[in-house]
């Protein structure tokens, strides 16, 4: 599930900007160039999340990921292209998406929205177990 929209895409950066890297020819947005920019940001930001103990997808997308996936999928939509200015941004975007994924920054998201790497989670009462232990 990607993180970001076109909307999202010509809010940030500008409706001719992203037109420009998905022209299909005839004027018009290119959808699919769009998704593939998306999904391409999403699943890169999911391998540095997933690495810093969050689940993935994200249920709720924090503003500093859809920005950054915004920015990757700028990027990549560039190929070849990329301004200095563009790929500044692509490599803000993965040093703190490493951050993330080494435990040096966290995403303040709620419990729901978040799972710590091999651990495991208990509902139900405190007990003894029958036998009577060790």
């Amino acid at each position: 599930m990607p993180y970001i929209t076109l909307a999202d895409l010509q809010e940030r950066f500008s409706a001719e900007e992203i037109l420009s890297l998905a022209d299909d020819g005839t004027g018009q947005i290119d959808q699919d160039v769009i998704n593939r920019a998306a999904e391409d940001a999403s699943g890169e930001i999911d391998g540095y999340v997933a690495a810093g103990g969050y689940t993935v997808p994200m249920l709720t997308v924090p503003r500093i990921i859809r920005a950054y996936a915004c920015d990757i999928a700028r990027y990549r939509m560039y190929d070849d292209a990329a301004t200095e200015q563009v790929r500044k941004r692509y490599e803000d975007a993965i040093k703190f998406l490493r951050l993330l994924a080494e435990g040096k920054v966290k995403l303040g998201l709620d419990e729901d929205d978040v799972t710590t790497a091999g651990s495991a989670q208990f509902t139900g009462k405190p007990g003894v177990m029958p036998g009577g232990g060790w």
